[in-house]
């Protein structure tokens, strides 16, 4: 993040003495990204981070590829895919490449696995973006918590301990990212702060709120994503025993209600509505706006070539003004090489209108994706002849 925070208790400096009240010595962890040469945070453990009492099982992740290999626009119901289960467990992924995967997931329980006092995540090998399309809980990290509600998008950089609590079951698109995710550097002036001109703005972020630290001893597993599966450790010590921390590495939210959208006198590009970006793909959020007041203007997008990127359009909710046969949860798939655009009458009826209503969630990847195999069970292979008349 392109901002310093610091919570909870602190040394004057850095790798230096600093004590608990009775005396014992606290001590610090650096977490840092791009071997010391990026944002890093310190973060001060009642105990030492690194006490593993086992290594327990590791478990394989290997995506199994979509059963059909055409190259072909694609409609995605995900709403019909079943789902259940944690944070983890409930993960199912759609698309895949070399820079990211892409998941839907039903969470309708909090993590609870026998044989241990508590139990928790941490992506090791990718950074997560998580969209809340509904659902309400908190995701708790030992760098404090974190409340969610419907339409928050969490970022949680990779090496993060957390575990999701859910007060009510939260469908949510997640997408695992190799690079780092953060704010479109062309919002951004040389400082890190986001430009005036900006749809979004640092007020609109909102950042964990650290808890009393949890001093317990026992048996506490990580759940560790690698790139290969999920190693088990467990530990001695509770992870949240953290009095205090500061840096520019931490988990943080932003809802796409607070996203402002720039319009113009004619349709305007995707690239205005961007509000994440990371190497090898990008996201934008389509929401509510008023449309382009150009007399003889037509809202509704041209058609168009991806010559160079696939598309993803999660559709949240609203009427999206674009397309026929939509519902809420669906996922439009459009590779590169294949135009694609309105549906027929769309481009016509957009004309005059004022407004849309309408909440989106855009992926542009650079690199051909992967469609898994768990797509197809929701897959409507009559959608790309949706546009003959």
């Amino acid at each position: 993040m392109p901002f310093y925070l610091k919570q909870g208790h602190i040394p004057s400096k850095r790798h230096t003495v600093f004590k608990k009240y009775d005396g014992s010595l606290l001590y610090e962890e650096l977490m840092s990204r791009e071997g010391f040469s990026y944002v890093y945070s310190n973060l001060y453990h009642v105990h030492m981070p690194t006490q593993i009492i086992e290594v327990g099982k590791f478990s394989a992740l290997d995506f199994e590829l979509s059963s059909d290999k055409t190259h072909r626009p694609r409609h995605i119901k995900t709403s019909q895919i079943s789902s259940s289960g944690d944070i983890v467990s409930s993960r199912k992924v759609l698309f895949f490449n070399q820079d990211l995967n892409i998941y839907k997931s039903h969470v309708t329980e909090d993590m609870s696995y026998i044989g241990c006092d508590d139990n928790f995540y941490k992506n090791g090998n990718y950074d997560e973006l998580i969209y809340i399309q509904e659902g309400e809980g908190v995701i708790k990290t030992q760098l404090g918590d974190i409340p969610y509600k419907n339409g928050d998008y969490l970022v949680i950089p990779r090496g993060i301990i957390w575990k999701m609590m859910v007060s009510k079951d939260s469908k949510i698109l997640i997408i695992e990212s190799v690079a780092p995710i953060e704010t479109p550097a062309k919002y951004r002036n040389r400082a890190g702060q986001l430009l005036e001109h900006s749809p979004f703005c640092e007020r609109d972020i909102k950042t964990p709120e650290l808890n009393e630290p949890i001093n317990k001893s026992g048996r506490f597993l990580v759940k560790v994503r690698t790139n290969k599966g999920i190693q088990d450790l467990f530990y001695a010590k509770h992870p949240f025993d953290v009095v205090g921390w500061d840096g520019y590495y931490f988990p943080w939210k932003l809802n796409i209600d607070d996203f402002e959208p720039i319009v113009g006198s004619i349709h305007q590009p995707p690239p205005v509505h961007q509000v994440f970006q990371s190497r090898g793909f990008v996201v934008c959020s389509f929401v509510s706006r008023l449309f382009d007041f150009h007399p003889d203007a037509i809202p509704a997008p041209y058609p168009h070539s991806n010559v160079d990127s696939d598309e993803i359009l999660f559709y949240s909710k609203g009427d999206f003004m674009s397309r026929k046969g939509i519902q809420s949860e669906s996922i439009s798939y459009h590779p590169m090489g294949i135009p694609h655009g309105p549906h027929p009458g769309k481009y016509e009826a957009s004309i005059g209108k004022k407004s849309t209503e309408e909440l989106a969630v855009m992926v542009d990847t650079f690199k051909p994706l992967s469609v898994a195999a768990d797509a197809d069970q929701c897959d409507d292979s009559e959608y790309p002849k949706s546009w003959v008349l």
